[in-house]
């Protein structure tokens, strides 16, 4: 008789154990062990309790072991009870002990499959039994995870409403929601007992907004609540604010932004435009995405949408400041470009039309389009066509937890009918998609990955960019894990190229995130392993670091409205030097409005309950030694760099630590 021992964890969370019964067969080359259930004295599969070992005797050997069965049965007549199964370590006769990754979610009388833990192409997989296995899998993330979409012309998305119809293993753990749900009442709370939250009408004055929350405050926000109305802080803002990837070197003026040597002369510091433009000195920020789009009506009154274009100036000091701003694309008399020597009205409006598109910019294109659109589509097609032992499905499955969940919880109460930003944003919900299909169609790979971006808006050498020394960073690091963990699996090019799954997932996210867009240069195959490194890279990064770049700034610089408007309510001006402080109250959106937005932001910048930093989970998907070897060289590589990105910011008042690793989140989550 032979014995194999069997060690299971438990996962951690509230409610991950089970009073259920488990059993367990080992399928192995040479056979199969008899249907065993594991059982010993006590709660056998409680949470946060030591493993304990079981034993599964043969009367012969079972060979290879590469597949595990494990069913949960109800035991006697007690509910239900599902169980969150982490791992089975498995040691065979011959002391050799072999690794099952598991985490997820075992219901009653479901019979999961687990592969011993090596990752393997499918060109590598020799048994037919495995490679059946492979495709059952597959053929069973598709039948529950089916595709959907928002409107025509969008990244296609999970088709579930609510997020009760997840399936188990996308949802939020139960601290999770707990938290997420009392911090998004709280703020409300707040609102409710000071009587703003359907308060429908203009602020008395800006004081007034800053005592709309007691407790809800950062030291960020309140420099900003302090500054806002500087050109300098208002310049620092598009490299380390909450929204980095608008601003561009300014190689030549456009044709409809006519500004002359003599309109920005006294911001020149002794030199021209035409100069420090040929000096790379001279930056642009061009929101004509925004041209043309369908405002919304908020409080039975209009809002108002301006295209606004930019130019700003990096001084003697390396400060970038605001030389000249048009409100809207067409160039003409009705739109005048404002200057620093106008009216400090004029001026401090014209900002705020800047700032309130760069708001729908950064939460339409950058933030929800190219993060949580796409990386929902990175999801599926990963859960599509690449089964759990491959290398790919395993470096970037730790990435995706809960991304499912946020995403249709946006669409749920943010993007319905009555959510929160068609209700309340100044574009319509018609205006809010044509801007989605026209960032989408506009879209290119190299706006994906963070050296390639940077390099083409030409901020390669601008000082104090925070946002791009630590991304760089950040990218290098994972460029260097990814390459390292699939050096093991793809010794050249030839195996990318002939890995049949490896080319569905990227077929599949070409046609269902990028439309089957050419224009977008997102491959459509991999012919070698630099392709596949540099997009699972950048696909990583996105998940990760870009997400927390554009995420956790947000109510930082957005909780104070002034800075960062989410609606306004009158037209850019037509004729300078009429502008009161009156003006820029009525032009601020209205009180509930204003509340509204910054009690969402405020929700969607705290941190989470069980918050996992980059690289920084538990859950073990590859167990060959020399790959544990990378990412242990990874995480120690993250935790250097988030020691120096803290050393660089002490003292600071305004720090940059959206992209240290440490604040990260492992994936999208909020």
């Amino acid at each position: 008789m032979l014995e194999y021992k069997v060690s299971v964890v438990t996962g951690e969370m509230t409610w991950g154990g089970t009073m259920d019964n488990v059993f367990i067969t080992l399928i192995g080359s040479e056979g199969e062990s008899e249907r065993t259930l594991l059982n010993k004295q006590g709660r056998d599969f409680a949470s946060n309790q030591p493993d304990k070992e079981f034993t599964v005797q043969t009367d012969t050997s079972l060979g290879k072991i590469d597949l595990i069965g494990l069913e949960k049965e109800q035991y006697l007549f007690l509910f239900d009870d599902d169980w969150f199964c982490c791992k089975v370590v498995v040691k065979t006769p011959d002391q050799k002990e072999l690794h099952f990754p598991c985490y997820r979610w075992i219901n009653e009388r479901q019979l999961v499959y687990l592969r011993e833990g090596t990752a393997v192409t499918l060109l590598k997989e020799t048994s037919p039994l495995l490679r059946m296995y492979r495709e059952l899998e597959l053929r069973e993330h598709r039948k529950t995870c089916q595709w959907s979409q928002l409107a025509e012309g969008l990244p296609h998305t999970l088709n579930v409403d609510n997020v009760k119809d997840l399936p188990a293993d996308f949802q939020f753990t139960f601290n999770r929601t707990l938290h997420f749900f009392i911090t998004s009442n709280l703020s409300q709370a707040e609102l409710k007992i000071k009587f703003l939250a359907n308060q429908k009408k203009a602020w008395e004055n800006v004081e007034a907004i800053g005592k709309a929350f007691f407790f809800n405050k950062t030291d960020i926000y309140t420099y900003v609540q302090e500054h806002w109305k500087e050109d300098e802080f208002f310049g620092y803002q598009f490299l380390n604010g909450a929204n980095p990837t608008v601003v561009r070197q300014c190689r030549r003026l456009p044709d409809n932004f006519p500004v002359t040597d003599s309109m920005v002369q006294a911001s020149m510091e002794d030199s021209s435009l035409t100069t420090e433009i040929m000096k790379g000195k001279i930056f642009l920020c061009d929101y004509a995405l925004l041209d043309g789009v369908q405002a919304n009506t908020v409080n039975l009154r209009r809002q108002y949408v301006g295209a606004p274009l930019c130019l700003l100036y990096q001084n003697k000091n390396d400060k970038l400041i605001p030389i000249a701003i048009q409100c809207n694309q067409p160039a003409g008399e009705e739109n005048p470009i404002f200057v620093p020597g106008d009216s400090k009205e004029d001026w401090l409006l014209a900002k705020l039309y800047v700032r309130a598109a760069d708001f729908l910019i950064h939460q339409l294109d950058a933030h929800l389009l190219r993060t949580h659109l796409l990386v929902e589509v990175y999801t599926l097609c990963t859960l599509h066509n690449l089964p759990a032992v491959h290398p790919v499905y395993k470096l970037l499955i730790p990435h995706t937890q809960y991304t499912l969940h946020i995403n249709t919880l946006a669409r749920e109460r943010l993007l319905a009918k009555d959510g929160l930003i068609i209700k309340y944003s100044a574009v319509s919900k018609e205006g809010l998609n044509t801007v989605l299909r026209k960032a989408l169609d506009s879209l290119q790979y190299s706006a994906l990955c963070l050296p390639e971006d940077i390099e083409a808006r030409g901020l390669k050498d601008i000082p104090n960019f925070f946002y791009r020394d630590d991304g760089q960073e950040v990218w290098d690091i994972i460029t260097k894990y990814v390459g390292g963990v699939l050096q093991f699996y793809y010794p050249s090019d030839i195996e990318v190229a002939a890995d049949v799954e490896l080319q569905k997932w990227i077929g599949d996210i070409f046609l269902h995130g990028f439309l089957g867009n050419e224009k977008s240069n997102i491959p459509k195959a991999f012919r070698s392993k630099d392709e596949l490194i540099k997009f699972v890279t950048m696909v990583i990064f996105t998940m990760t670091a870009q997400h927390s770049a554009l995420n956790s700034g947000q109510f930082d610089f957005g909780g104070w409205i002034p800075n960062s408007p989410p609606s306004l309510q009158s037209p850019p001006r037509k004729v300078k030097g009429r502008a009161t402080e009156g003006t820029l109250l009525h032009t601020l959106p209205d009180v509930n409005v204003s509340v509204q937005s910054m009690a969402a932001v405020w929700g969607l910048t705290r941190k989470p309950e069980e918050f996992v930093s980059l690289g920084n989970h538990t859950e073990q998907y590859f167990t060959e030694p020399d790959v544990v070897a990378v990412i242990n060289v990874m995480k120690d590589e993250l935790k250097q760099l988030s020691e120096k990105i803290k050393k660089r910011n002490e003292g600071k008042d305004l720090p940059y630590c959206y992209l240290d690793p440490a604040e990260i989140e492992n994936s999208i989550a909020i």
